[in-house]
Order: C-alpha cells, then structure tokens, then sequence
C-alpha cells in the first residue's frame, strides 16, 4: 500500500509538474512564436529546469504538438455542447458561423498555427505527425458538420473532411489578413466575408 501511495504521489507531481509546463508553453509561445521560443524560458516560466522538462516531453515540437492537440479538442467540445443546446438546424448553422468568427479573431492561436505549419512543411518528420493528428481530431469535426447538415435536402458538394480542412485553413488565413490590416479587413466585413464562404461550401447558397 505504501508504494502505490508513493506512486500516486509521483504520478500527481508528474502531472502538475506537465501542466505548468504547458500553460507556461502557451505564454512563450504566444509571445515570442514557435521557432524563437526557448526551452530554458518555458521551463523557467513554469518554475522548473531543462531537465525537468526533458523528463515530461521528447523537444519542443512534442510540447507545442500537445498543446494544439488540447486546444483543438477544447474547441471541439466546446462546438458539440452549442449542437446539444441547439433547437435545430438553423440554428445550429447560426451558433457554428459564429464560433467560426470567434476562431478567426483569436489572434494567438491563428498566428501559432499559420506559423507551425509552416515549419512543419520544411521539416518532413514534423509534417507526418501534423498530418496525422488532424486525420485523427478531424473526425469529430465531419461529425459535427454532418450534425449542422442532417435534415436538408441535397448532398455536401465535396467531403465533409475536405470541408472541415478548408474552414480551418480559411478562418486562419483570413485571422491574420484582418490582423493585418483591420482598414482593408474590418471585424464587420470578416463576418460577411466568412458567412457566405460557409454557406457557399456546404451548399446552403
């Protein structure tokens, strides 16, 4: 009995020692970018050493890989819960265009992502992983467009994966162009813009 106790307790310490490591990944991240973040300042912001974060993940790439991995579930959960709440199919279209335009102003994670997919472009093993684990989070994501689209009349034009990718990749894009410059693309105009994009491709216009 002993020894299970003082295995619990390593294991708690395992995983609050990971936690404050990624929560303190996300701030350096956010702030500095992907490539220029530093292992000592992660491991520094969470209170810890170079070793303990060695002993918690294989480099960088596997930190901010676990990172996006929770945010993209964390979003997806969160999208399943307005489907529940949703009286029908209109509305459910309603709540998803409007979570989309919640995803393109999240300034943080639409530069983070732009950016690590573009490092995983040049950098073959980093792309494999990238790609299968959007294969493996996609799926609840086809879930919940098929959710939005039961009940209506006429098929998806394309895949509800295709889909899914393409409105990952438009509300990115259109995130950092609206960052960019808010004259050429206001929030107003952005919504527009992304509420006729959805419609055209799942086949409601």
């Amino acid at each position: 009995m002993k020894a299970q106790a003082t295995t619990l307790r390593r294991h708690e310490r395992s995983e609050v020692t990971r936690e404050k490591l990624i929560r303190a990944a996300e701030k350096i991240f956010a702030r500095d970018g992907f490539e220029a973040a530093k292992l000592e300042e992660i491991a520094a912001e969470a209170g810890y050493t170079r070793g303990a974060f060695y002993a918690n993940f294989e480099n960088k790439e596997d930190l901010f890989f676990t990172l996006v991995e929770r945010q993209v579930s964390s979003r997806i959960a969160h999208v399943q819960k307005l489907m529940q709440g949703a009286h029908d199919g209109r509305e459910k279209l309603s709540l998803f265009r409007e979570f989309l335009l919640d995803v393109s102003l999240d300034r943080r994670w639409c530069l983070l992502a732009l950016e690590f997919k573009l490092f995983a472009v040049r950098h073959p093993d980093v792309k494999a992983r990238l790609a299968a684990m959007n294969r493996r989070l996609v799926g609840p994501r086809v879930a919940i467009l098929r959710e939005i689209t039961e009940g209506r009349s006429g098929a998806l034009p394309v895949s509800a994966t295709a889909i899914a990718t393409s409105m990952s990749a438009v509300t990115n894009a259109l995130g950092l162009e609206h960052m960019l410059d808010r004259n050429a693309l206001p929030e107003a105009a952005l919504k527009i813009i992304l509420t006729n994009y959805f419609d055209s491709v799942i086949g409601t216009k």
